[in-house]
């Protein structure tokens, strides 16, 4: 991972914004893309000098004002800005923390109320994982879903572990790109870049999935989607176009529940073969 993920974070958002977004001339003769360091040290009311100093990691701790102003110039959103935060907090983390500091394992262990929840939600296809991509528990129609794809055959179900390191991975998710990079960016978002737990997966991925894992975990971080549609190419019940809604558990060691619907009227009848129920049992989120 980047010991320097605010200042990557900085330039690669100021070569984003163009000129004409801020209400600048593009002028002629640009060599860099969007912003020049000037341009944003002016908008946001600080110094280039303090600009650059930020971008090459030389200064890990901006105030919450610098912040804001930066966060204004570069035009981010709110969950953009959030991000923002949490870099800097983690900049300034890791200037102060000691090697090797101890830190709490990622929990396995699920409440009751949550696993009432799951209890609940059976006949769809739910997951509960901790911040390091850990499977802790599921419904049975989860696992009737990810046992033939593979996901649950580890001893210790790891979902970021099966998406790098099993090929099968790359057969069940024709966007597989897509896949990847969500997945390191729940890894990165789950907990700091200096927790030891986030940091010995991402050397052992580094290890047995190479590039593919390691040019991910270096790049700038972004933020993972909570929502949207996966495709699924499953070998017992065909494509699966499956909507998914990720919830965040206040409380619970930074676990998330995930929750897959039909996305389609074919995924709906598909799950309903998969889980041995009477066709229209579940009913198609997007029609």
């Amino acid at each position: 991972m980047s010991h320097n993920e605010l200042g990557t974070f900085l330039r690669t958002r100021r070569e984003a914004v163009t000129p004409a977004e801020v209400g600048l001339p593009a002028g002629v003769r640009r060599r860099t893309p969007g912003l020049r360091r000037s341009e944003l040290a002016t908008l946001a009311g600080i110094s280039v000098e303090y600009l650059t100093r930020l971008e090459q990691g030389r200064d890990r701790n901006p105030s919450p004002p610098v912040l804001g102003s930066l966060a204004d110039a570069l035009l981010l959103t709110i969950d953009e800005r959030f991000l923002l935060r949490r870099l800097a907090k983690e900049a300034d983390e890791g200037a102060m923390c000691c090697a090797g500091a101890a830190t709490a394992p990622p929990s396995r262990t699920i409440r009751p109320t949550v696993r009432a929840l799951l209890d609940r939600l059976e006949s769809t296809p739910a997951v509960l994982v901790n911040w390091i991509g850990d499977v802790i528990a599921h419904t049975d129609a989860y696992d009737r879903y990810a046992r033939p794809l593979g996901i649950l055959d580890a001893r210790q179900p790891n979902i970021v572990r099966y998406v790098f390191t099993d090929e099968r991975a790359r057969t069940a998710y024709p966007e597989w790109d897509r896949v990847a990079d969500e997945q390191v960016s729940h890894l990165r978002h789950g907990a700091s870049i200096h927790d030891p737990h986030v940091a010995a997966l991402a050397d052992e991925l580094t290890v047995t999935a190479g590039a593919p894992f390691a040019d991910r975990i270096a790049a700038v971080p972004s933020l993972p989607r909570r929502t949207g549609v996966d495709v699924v190419a499953h070998p017992e019940a065909g494509t699966l176009r499956l909507a998914f809604e990720t919830l965040s558990l206040p409380d619970a060691d930074g676990q998330r529940l995930v929750v897959h619907l039909p996305a389609d009227d074919v995924t709906a009848a598909a799950l309903d073969r998969l889980n041995g129920r009477r066709p229209g049992a579940l009913r198609a989120v997007n029609g």
